[in-house]
């Protein structure tokens, strides 16, 4: 048995909400176990939240979930700019100033692509990729599961 499920939604804040209850709804009706859920739940909305933030002008993106008895794979698309072509996906974490010209502003610059790192350390396998065509974002992204002793989806 397997659970799969897509979601188009508005490029709004509460979208993010919405998709992390559905997520976390279905992991917890299908017996996932609860630190798995959660971990999954906290990588999803950073992944929302950037293609809410970054998502082009289409104004809204996609939210894909499966999950099977050994993993759950997420994948959120958008429209925006996608991510540099550099090859090395998003940007990695640098150092910021503290003091002088500037700090403000490489605070708030800080402040953005913390999430990406997140789902990087939540998840157990990450991709980040361009969409082919009229381009766009793709956060994809695996987490083995483990389940509650009783769970539905366990056993298959």
């Amino acid at each position: 048995m397997s659970i799969s499920w897509s979601l188009h939604l508005r490029r709004d804040a509460a979208s993010v909400s919405l998709a992390r209850r559905v997520l976390v709804r279905t992991m917890e009706t299908a017996g996932v176990d609860p630190e798995v859920c959660y971990d999954v739940s906290v990588a999803l909305s950073e992944a929302c939240a950037n293609a809410v933030e970054h998502g082009g002008a289409s104004g809204a993106y996609r939210v894909s979930a499966y999950l099977d008895g050994e993993k759950c794979r997420i994948e959120v698309t958008d429209s925006g700019p996608g991510f540099p072509e550099d090859g090395r996906g998003p940007a990695r974490a640098r150092p910021v100033p503290s003091t002088g010209p500037g700090a403000a502003t490489a605070v708030e610059e800080a402040e953005h692509g913390r999430g990406l790192l997140l789902i990087r350390e939540l998840a157990d396998h990450v991709r980040f990729t361009n969409r082919p065509g009229p381009g766009g974002a793709v956060v994809s992204f695996d987490k083995n599961l483990k389940w509650r002793e009783e769970a539905p989806l366990a056993s298959v």
